[in-house]
């Protein structure tokens, strides 16, 4: 068949491309179902705390994802000024994963103990007291909202039947671990957590 047959013809070109993407998915996608390395825990790796995990709610609640990835490439320039590459067993029990797609600010993947919980206060507070040149936009309500966890305990339900290891007893304590804390605990604790199973060489 000569392949202007193809290219004049949008039916059958369309039907041979749909062939084509589909071997390509088939042979790129499928396999990676199957190896370990993308659908098991990093070793040591912990479920989040239940305030985390109000904390990433908030995180993702505030729009943080859209200036902050938390995907560090292998390449030097990244791992020298963020740290170890990312890996997918760090993500695994991430619904839905925060990589990120932009960096207006930097990357948070590795962010967690490299400053303090009062620098992180006072940068999410306001940014320009810690950083003058800052465009992150401040967050002074955090402060002042308090959570319920009303429905913390609900969100680790769900998050076991994804197959986050949570336990009976991490789900009836859920909202007494939250009980008089703020949004600013919270996110405090979600950022401190981010990416410190795996040592940072930075």
């Amino acid at each position: 068949m000569k392949h202007e047959v193809v290219e004049k013809n949008i039916g059958l070109l369309a039907f041979f491309m749909v062939i084509a993407v589909s071997i390509g998915g088939l042979t790129q996608i499928v396999p990676l179902f199957f190896q370990d390395v993308t659908n098991k825990p990093v070793e040591g790796m912990k479920p989040r705390t239940a305030l985390e995990l109000e904390g990433r709610d908030i995180y993702i609640a505030n729009g943080c994802v859209g200036c902050h990835s938390q995907m560090i490439r292998p390449f030097r320039a990244e791992t020298e000024r963020y740290g170890h590459y990312s890996v997918a067993g760090e993500s695994v029990w991430d619904h839905p994963f925060l990589w990120g797609s932009k960096r207006t600010g930097p990357d948070l993947a590795r962010v967690g103990g490299r400053y303090s919980d009062d620098w992180q206060r006072a940068h999410l507070y306001n940014p320009r007291n810690v950083v003058p040149e800052s465009k992150m936009p401040a967050y002074p309500f955090l402060v002042e909202n308090k959570l319920d966890g009303k429905y913390t305990a609900k969100k680790m339900e769900v998050l076991r039947t994804l197959g986050v290891p949570y336990t009976d007893e991490d789900i009836a304590g859920a909202k007494d671990a939250v009980k008089g804390k703020t949004e600013m605990d919270a996110l405090v604790a979600y950022l401190q957590g981010l990416g410190t199973i795996i040592k940072s060489k930075r």
